[in-house]
């Protein structure tokens, strides 16, 4: 496994995190330049397995993805149709485009399973850290029209829709033709500070002193 250098982000991209977080959570991001190459298929299977590994209430797995990998170029422009203009501009050079769906209900009692989206998200976050560990990387996506989205992939009623992702090789943010785009890819990383996040034993109530 191979994660992306830090020396090789666009500046700001390396997170500022507090001591000990694991390097490739540093160096994950969700970049917008692709440079078009497929992805392997033996590098694909690692990152579909590694979210076939997360955690879900009861073991349900309730999470199911289309792949639409760029060979197949009919599946890829399928469900690249289904985004919004803005995305199709820079998901067009993606590897490979994922859709992911989560069963609505638990398969052993039919029950509402209120966490399904959760737990689906947690195999995505396990792809996408795998996808970095690989030497790409994975945007995810809520900008694509959700009813073309299931048409296009077939996806059965029973499920619901959750995000869509494109995963490739990294490139140049200058490849960007969008200035829009381009600066996007070169702006900071930013996110909101712990104490806005995590609470001590009470909402709002500080976790440090």
């Amino acid at each position: 496994m191979r994660s992306i250098p830090s020396s090789s982000l666009p500046p700001g991209k390396y997170a500022a995190t507090v001591a000990g977080v694991e390097e490739l959570l540093r160096v994950r991001w969700s970049p917008r330049s692709f440079n078009a190459q497929p992805v392997p298929s033996d590098v694909l299977a690692t990152i579909l397995d590694a979210g076939r590994w997360a955690a879900s209430s009861y073991n349900e797995q309730p999470w199911r993805f289309v792949i639409a990998p760029r060979e197949d170029a009919a599946a890829f422009q399928s469900l690249l149709s289904t985004f919004a203009p803005f995305n199709q501009e820079w998901a067009k050079n993606a590897g490979v485009l994922i859709l992911m769906a989560a069963r609505s209900n638990f398969s052993h009692n039919e029950s509402p399973n209120y966490y399904t989206l959760h737990d689906a998200g947690a195999a995505l976050a396990y792809m996408m850290l795998q996808a970095t560990g690989s030497g790409l990387a994975a945007h995810a996506m809520a900008g694509f029209d959700q009813a073309k989205a299931r048409e296009a992939a077939g996806i059965p009623p029973e499920f619901q829709i959750g995000a869509v992702v494109a995963i490739g090789y990294p490139d140049s943010p200058d490849k960007l033709t969008n200035e829009q785009l381009r600066q996007r890819e070169l702006a900071p990383r930013e996110r909101k500070p712990l104490s806005q996040l995590a609470f001590k034993g009470h909402w709002g109530q500080p976790l440090a002193e």
